[in-house]
């Protein structure tokens, strides 16, 4: 999935678990940007009696950088506290939750934003000075969604934990439905693409179902994960609180990611059940753009990429310029990709995905639109703030003409994943290199989902909504007793 258990290390820590991030001018409030990081992935709604939660024992960070060197001018922290408020009780709740301080919910999650700006010195240098600033504390999350006898108006609790931040910014965490949509078994069966199953001859397997197209699986429906969310004025963002209107100007770009980070020590008393954090913090999880560590790292160095910064993904690049899955899938799909296999044979880097992953695009690739983030090669979502949302959307994004969607940034219904997969396949190269013409099946490669496939599952749930924070209701325990049910 996009980042949903990637590395070996992080699977195994499902609260501290960077998994999805987005970035986009907000639709309904265009002078502003949504940030969005979600954590805790694949959430069976029917989690009781320990519904989930975000850590608190994790600092959770959304970073910008807005001058293009791959280190955070800007970061935004959260953490959180947990409180049994009725005591003496196996429930999470012993009655109906009808408001936020409802004395029938008893575990309840509490936090604090702050936000941190940084000043450097010359080029290179780390941080010189740090301002905190305790923008709001004491928040509450709203609680998961049980089912119709405990949250029985569960929007109205979200409402509640909509909050106004200092100069015009909004802020939410909280459970939310998963917007992320793709078809994992397939994805990882080699890449046995439902729709394109008719192709496969290779291994010399005698397999009936290999033969049929169909439409793709999804596997993240009717699960949940927990979401921080940011809707903050454009100035506030910008380098040096530029407005953010001019879709040229190198201030209109700013690069986003998110971390999780535990301190260095835990100590188990043994003899009452409680732990006690000690030391400095350290990252033990990030995401950028949606899928690198998931296809572009080799899996001895996964949990190694979760530690560092983006301004050392240099040491990436290699896996960025000659991505394994474009070499799998001449192999997987013999005869689709001859043009794309010829690519990989002549042993030219892909600058295109470089661009698109590691630096931004450069003004003049593609005709009215640059979201160019510097020479420092990074792994950031990078977004150009002065391009307008767009009224009649393509989930495809720039290489469907929506220059408001990836990878300018990520709005929450794009589809991330037959995007990347289609400019590995060859679809992008162009850009950087016009004798070269994509094989047909580069424009057309898809696991067979679309953001349609989202909206309605079987509790009725809708994935999106219009409005800050845009990802819809959670699933309900009650409605879908487990995901394998969906």
């Amino acid at each position: 999935m996009s980042s949903h258990r990637e590395a070996p290390e992080i699977s195994k820590d499902p609260v501290a678990d960077s998994t999805d991030v987005y970035a986009f001018v907000s639709p309904d409030r265009p002078d502003t940007v949504t940030l969005i990081a979600n954590y805790v992935p694949l959430q069976a709604p029917a989690a009781g009696p320990n519904f989930f939660e975000f850590g608190d024992d994790v600092l959770y960070e959304i970073h910008i950088d807005n001058n293009g060197d791959g280190r955070a001018e800007i970061t935004y922290q959260f953490r959180f506290r947990n409180v049994n408020q009725v005591g003496n009780t196996f429930l999470y709740n012993v009655g109906p939750i009808q408001s936020l301080d409802s004395s029938n919910w008893n575990r309840r999650q509490f936090y604090s934003v702050s936000r941190v700006d940084r000043n450097r010195g010359f080029p290179g240098t780390e941080e010189l000075a740090i301002r905190p600033r305790e923008l709001a504390r004491d928040l509450s999350c709203p609680p998961c969604n049980i089912g119709p006898l405990s949250t029985p108006d569960y929007a109205a609790l979200v409402d509640e934990a909509l909050y106004d931040l200092p100069d015009g910014a909004k802020v939410f965490a909280g459970q939310r439905a998963e917007g992320f949509y793709v078809d994992l078994g397939a994805v990882f069966d080699l890449a046995d693409l439902r729709p394109f199953q008719q192709l496969h001859t290779q291994f010399g397997l005698n397999i009936p179902e290999l033969t049929r197209p169909a439409k793709g699986v999804n596997a993240t429906q009717a699960v949940n994960v927990h979401s921080i969310a940011l809707q903050i004025p454009k100035a506030q963002l910008t380098a040096g609180g530029a407005p953010g209107t001019d879709p040229k100007s190198p201030t209109s770009v700013i690069g986003v990611w998110t971390t999780a980070k535990r301190q260095k020590v835990r100590l188990y008393a043994g003899h009452d059940g409680t732990t006690t954090e000690a030391g400095p913090y350290v990252q033990v999880s990030r995401l950028g753009n949606p899928l690198f560590n998931e296809v572009l790292v080799p899996l001895e160095r996964k949990d190694y990429w979760n530690t560092q910064r983006p301004y050392k993904d240099a040491q990436f690049a290699t896996g960025v310029q000659f991505p394994e899955l474009a070499k799998l899938l001449p192999a997987l799909y013999p005869g689709v990709f001859p043009n794309l296999a010829a690519l990989n044979a002549s042993g030219k880097p892909r600058a295109d995905l470089q661009a698109i992953l590691l630096s931004g695009i450069p003004s003049g690739i593609v005709a009215g639109f640059q979201n160019f983030g510097g020479m420092v090669l990074a792994d950031l979502l990078r977004l150009n703030v002065a391009i307008p949302p767009t009224t009649r959307p393509n989930n495809i994004g720039l290489i469907a003409g929506d220059p408001a969607g990836f990878p300018n940034g990520r709005r929450v219904f794009d589809d991330v994943f037959t995007i990347e997969l289609r400019a590995i396949a060859g679809a992008t190269y162009p850009l950087v290199d016009k004798t070269f013409t994509p094989d047909a099946a580069a424009s057309a490669v898809t696991d067979g989902l679309t953001s349609s496939d989202t909206d309605q599952t079987v509790d009725g749930t809708v994935q999106y909504i219009d409005a800050f924070p845009y990802l819809g209701t959670p699933h309900s325990g009650y409605d879908v007793p487990s995901a394998a049910t969906a």
